[in-house]
């Protein structure tokens, strides 16, 4: 039974699971924009909130959860120069997914997760 279990498992152990979602954390932030099948988009939109929600916040506590996170140092340094002016106003809500054909393979459902 999954009942009341709130994180996705993914069909992967804990360490491989982590590493996948930060990796597609930082191509997404890098990038703007990439796919990925849906149901790791949705698990990885509240990654990506989080991370644009430390850099909104922009002190030095949050700025090194990011840097622990996110593998890039200079996209953080980015980040967080960037995210106060372009989400300022904005309480949430900084991805957007965009449903899109199936998989050719395996017929699986893909997503495109983007930055708002």
């Amino acid at each position: 039974m999954r009942h009341r279990c709130r994180v996705k498992k993914l069909s992967k152990p804990a360490d491989q699971r982590r590493a996948l979602l930060r990796s597609l954390t930082t191509e997404l932030i890098r990038h703007g924009k990439i796919t990925t099948t849906l149901v790791r988009a949705k698990v990885v939109r509240s990654e990506v909130d989080k991370m644009i929600t430390l850099a909104k916040n922009g002190s030095l506590a949050a700025r090194r959860e990011a840097l622990g996170y996110i593998f890039d140092k200079d996209l953080v340094h980015a980040l967080f120069e960037q995210a106060p002016t372009r989400y300022g106003n904005r309480q949430g809500g900084y991805t957007r997914i965009l449903h899109t054909v199936p998989r050719r393979g395996d017929k699986a459902e893909m997503a495109i997760i983007e930055l708002v």
